[in-house]
Parts: C-alpha cells; sequence; structure tokens
C-alpha cells in the first residue's frame, strides 16, 4: 500500500471519529484528539478517487514544523507528533470563523477585485491594482466555518454584530493573526519564497485562545517564488506558484472545475506520481530540508502502533 486513502482506527479510549476531506479525527477519551493526516486531496471541495502518497506526510510534518516555529506567538493545539502522519492535540472549541490573512492581491481577492469590487470582506482596496501586487500592508478577510458547502466571506463588523465572535477575542485574533503571517513571512523570505496569503484558524480551552489545526502548508498558503517576482509583476506574467495550484490547473484544463455534470478526469498512475513528486518538491521548498520518504511497507500498522503509544502515554 503505497498511499493511506482512509482509517478505521479503535484507539484506547477513542470516543468519537470524524472523517474530514483530508483528515481523520479521532476523539480519545473526550480529552484530546488524533489527527491522522491521509492521502487524501481534494480540488474545488470534492475528494479526488486516488490518494497520493507521501502527501499526508508533507502536510503534517510542515504544519508540525511551523506550529513548533510559532508558538512563542500564540499556544497551539499540539501535544505530540508520534508519527509522520499524526498529530495528536488537545481538544479546543473552535472559533466558527477562518481568519484569512492577505499581503497580495492574489486569488479571491482578485477575482473580486476584477470584477470591480472595492471592498473584500469590509476591508477597502485601493484602485489601480494588478493582480499579484503587494498591498500597502496586509489585510485580514476573514470566511465563515462551514459545517456543509463552501464558506462564505464575511467583515469584522458582521462577525461582532452578530456575536459569533466577542470583540475582545476578536481583537487578540487580529494580533495573532498579523503575528503569524509576519513570522511566516521571514520564514519564506529565507527561502527565497514570498507568503503571498494563508489562512489560520484558532479556538479556546477556557478563556484561552490557541492555534488550531495545520498552518503555512501548501493547500492553506499561497507561495511565490521571490526570485523574479518584480521582473514578473512589470512585464505582466503570471507569478511563478509554490502551492496547490497547480492540481487545479490539471483538473481545469481536463474539463472539471467541481461543477454538477463535470467528471473528474482519470488519475493515472504518472499523473499520481507526478502530484506526489511535487508535494515533495513543496516541502523541501518550504523546510528548506531534504523529504525523507518512511520506509515502512505497512503503514497503517505503523500510524497504529506509533499512535496508540502515544495515546497510553498521555492518558
Amino acid at each position: 500500500m503505497r498511499a493511506i486513502k482512509e482509517t478505521h482506527f479503535n484507539f484506547p479510549q477513542q470516543s468519537s471519529f470524524y472523517k474530514g476531506k483530508v483528515r481523520d479525527v479521532y476523539t480519545i477519551n473526550e480529552q484530546f484528539m488524533a489527527m491522522v493526516v491521509t492521502d487524501r486531496i481534494s480540488a474545488f471541495d470534492v475528494v479526488l478517487p486516488e490518494a497520493i502518497p507521501y502527501k499526508g506526510q508533507v502536510l503534517n510534518q510542515i504544519a508540525a514544523k511551523f506550529l513548533s516555529a510559532t508558538k512563542d506567538i500564540v499556544p497551539n493545539w499540539v501535544l505530540a507528533t508520534p508519527d509522520e502522519m499524526v498529530t495528536i492535540g488537545r481538544i479546543c472549541e473552535p472559533f466558527k470563523v477562518e481568519m484569512v490573512i492577505r499581503g497580495y492581491l492574489a486569488g479571491h481577492a482578485w477575482r473580486e477585485y476584477a470584477a470591480g469590487r472595492r471592498s473584500v470582506c469590509g476591508v477597502s482596496l485601493p484602485e489601480g491594482l494588478k493582480e499579484n501586487d503587494k498591498l500597502p500592508q496586509p489585510i485580514i478577510t476573514p470566511t465563515t466555518k462551514a459545517a456543509i458547502g463552501h464558506d462564505e466571506d464575511i467583515s469584522k463588523e458582521d462577525i461582532l454584530a452578530k456575536g459569533i465572535v466577542s470583540l475582545a477575542d476578536y481583537e487578540k485574533l487580529e494580533q495573532y493573526t498579523h503575528a503569524l503571517y509576519q513570522r511566516g513571512t521571514e520564514i519564506a523570505a529565507q527561502r527565497g519564497l514570498i507568503l503571498v496569503d494563508t489562512k489560520y484558524e484558532f479556538g479556546k480551552v477556557g478563556d484561552e485562545i490557541y492555534l488550531i489545526d495545520e498552518i503555512h502548508t501548501p493547500d492553506s498558503s499561497r507561495y511565490f517564488y521571490a526570485e523574479g517576482y518584480e521582473e514578473r509583476q512589470q512585464q505582466n506574467e503570471a507569478q511563478k506558484q509554490l502551492s496547490k495550484e497547480f492540481v487545479r490547473k490539471w483538473l481545469i484544463e481536463n474539463g472539471f472545475q467541481g461543477k454538477d455534470g463535470q467528471a473528474i478526469p482519470a488519475m493515472t498512475s504518472e499523473i499520481v506520481d507526478l502530484i506526489s513528486d511535487r508535494y515533495i518538491e513543496l516541502y523541501e521548498q518550504i523546510t528548506g530540508e531534504e523529504f525523507v520518504k518512511n520506509p515502512s511497507t505497512d503503514i497503517l500498522n505503523r500510524i497504529e502502533e506509533n499512535t496508540t503509544k502515544a495515546i497510553k502515554a498521555l492518558l
């Protein structure tokens, strides 16, 4: 088995299980979460039929590195990373918003701007910007966390008016978001990269706010290569990206954008291996370290043994 598409573990004192698009989450004794980052891959809110070898390891290890590198800014949910594909952490009550921060006019914000709108999530944007231009300062464009369907843009004013987050907590989330983005930007610059935009999720345990989920991975962030950025902007050329965008591009070229009636194109072994290689390239570029493939052939048994041992140590 080269890739893990799904898991069905029964860990010590396991109390519930949740299957997300990519992650399988096991609740342990109502105290901890064991999050298995599978090799499933999603695009356009659809889980694709083939799993990608090493993708889960790439995402879990990048997130672990960045969570460790930012814990001086805000405490995070992680208690242990017992396996390349597993993180165990404290259960937090999540805020029902995602804090998206943008330093450049790209992706969704650019599409809004190109459609003539000069305000995104209540944040005003100046006239005369081009796609991928650096913004005067980073902006926070929150989204609601949808249990089903797509997340939706929301302004700070609406978040407060609807009581989704209190003013005191929201101001802390803003401070943390700016500080995390600044740290991520500095780390990216050391790798010859630009952290274009990213998102953070937060939760609470009592009165304490924690950073949760993953951060600064290619699934949750957009990176540009710094070398040649200015020249490409001046010549109105597309920026060289480091993100999951190449998967979306392949799907679009083959007639799929997640719309009704569209069929997911066949994922040959060549395509699967190409995507796997690109994720490994992403890991090495973002972390500056060589990616080490775990030689284990029985991945499920390895995950179960490592995670069970860690859970018993925490209980």
